[in-house]
């Protein structure tokens, strides 16, 4: 479940780098993460913005989740995604933030 964990906020981070060159980061955005074993997996984010609300979802192999608590401000972006896991229920509650800084964020 960790390791599930990881890779989600490894997956916000690196797509939080790719996204910050407009002031609104409506539209959809994919990143390429790392896996298990070496390997990639797409995932793609898709962002909606109105206003300073950040809606929109997150959807990779495994499914789609809905975007929550989601921010947008000049330079902060921030949301909340709560994957649900088969069997376990949503117990992970992974948060995505950065501040953007020309063509990255960080």
């Amino acid at each position: 479940m960790k390791t599930r964990a990881v890779l989600w906020t490894l997956a916000l981070v690196v797509l939080l780098a790719v996204t910050a060159v407009a002031a609104d980061v409506s539209g959809k955005w994919v990143a390429q993460v790392p896996g298990r074993g070496g390997n990639t997996q797409e995932t793609t984010f898709n962002f909606k913005v109105s206003g300073a609300t950040l809606t929109g979802s997150v959807t990779n192999p495994r499914g789609e989740t809905e975007i929550s608590e989601g921010k947008a401000s000049a330079d902060e972006v921030s949301f909340v995604v709560v994957p649900e896991v088969p069997g376990y229920g949503n117990e992970d509650r992974l948060q995505g933030q950065g501040r953007r800084r020309r063509d990255s964020v960080h």
